[in-house]
Order: C-alpha cells, then sequence, then structure tokens
C-alpha cells in the first residue's frame, strides 16, 4: 500500500534495531543459538545439488554432512528462518509500496556494469562466508551480541575494508 504522496517511510532505525534485538535474544532464548543467513542458503543449494548431482554430494564432506544419504538439508530449523526472511521482507516491500525492479548505480557506470560487480561481489561474499563457516550477519548479530571478540574484531575489520573499498570506487557513483 502506498499514500498519495508515495511509499510509506522507513521505520525508525533505533526502533527497528530494538525489534531485531529482541528477535535475536528469542532466537538464543528459544533455540539456543543466534540468527544468520548462510547456513540456510547453503542447506537450499545442497538440497538442489543433492537432485542433479548426489553421488557428488556424498563425495564432498560438507556436503554430505548436510545432505548426503538418507539427509534432508531442508530438515532443519534455519531453513524456514531464510525462506521467512526473503518472504518478510517481500511482502513488506509489497506492502509499503516499495517493491519494483531497479537498478541503482551512479551516473558513470552502465547497468551491466554494476550487476557484474554484484554477481561478483555476492560470489565472492557467499564464497568467504562457506570458508568462514558462517556469514557476516551471524558474526555480527549473533557473535556481537554474546560479546564475541572475534566477531567485533571481524566487524571493524569488515567496515574498515567497506570503508576502503568504497573510496576507491566512490567515482564510480557521483
Amino acid at each position: 500500500m502506498t499514500t498519495r504522496e508515495g511509499p510509506r517511510p522507513y521505520w525508525n532505525p533505533y526502533v527497528a534495531g530494538a525489534l531485531l534485538g529482541v528477535v535475536l535474544f528469542a532466537a538464543f532464548f528459544l533455540t539456543g543459538t543466534g540468527l544468520g543467513a548462510s547456513g540456510g542458503m547453503a542447506r537450499i543449494l545442497a538440497a538442489g545439488e543433492d537432485v542433479v548431482a548426489p553421488r557428488h554430494v556424498d563425495q564432498v564432506a560438507v556436503l554430505s554432512d548436510m545432505a548426503g544419504g538418507d539427509t534432508n538439508p531442508l530438515d532443519h530449523w534455519i531453513v524456514p528462518l531464510t525462506l521467512g526472511t526473503l518472504l518478510g521482507g517481500l511482502v513488506s516491500a509489497l506492502y509499503h509500496g516499495r517493491a519494483r525492479v531497479e537498478t541503482q548505480k551512479g551516473p558513470r557506470i552502465s547497468v551491466r556494469t554494476r550487476w557484474a560487480f554484484a554477481v561478483a561481489g555476492g560470489v565472492f561474499m557467499g564464497f568467504g562466508a562457506r570458508m568462514a563457516r558462517g556469514c557476516t550477519s551471524g558474526q555480527a548479530l549473533s557473535g556481537g551480541a554474546v560479546l564475541s571478540v572475534g566477531s567485533w574484531a571481524f566487524m571493524f575489520a569488515v567496515f574498515a575494508g567497506g570503508y576502503a573499498l568504497a573510496w576507491s570506487v566512490r567515482k564510480l557513483w557521483t
């Protein structure tokens, strides 16, 4: 739904952050573990790969732990959490009049180049998340919430790296 003036305004970020904290606390309280996204996506992709190449899945240790033999990779609490996150984002965007296909980019970069950078960045982040056995959201939210020194050091490094990279490609956006 949109108002006559356009899409509804975003939530106050402090309220949204506080509610995210409540959700994180509930996750720790109810499941004994925190939040993250890469585990759910890894299980969904492992299920797809198990359909296409089941022998390969049985031979690769990380995949066989999730989907080898008679194991159903989708039978894990993080899969509905991941799908619910995607569905909730879509419902919210539709409800608030923000769902549309667009490519946000600066004037000095083509749509094709912007998509190439986005795909390359996603591939690097996905590969890094699997190598690190977790994603930045799980590291920042769950690790930071339990005051893990490694999580805090990691997040400072992520922000420093992000600012350094943003500075080097800033001309593409202005």
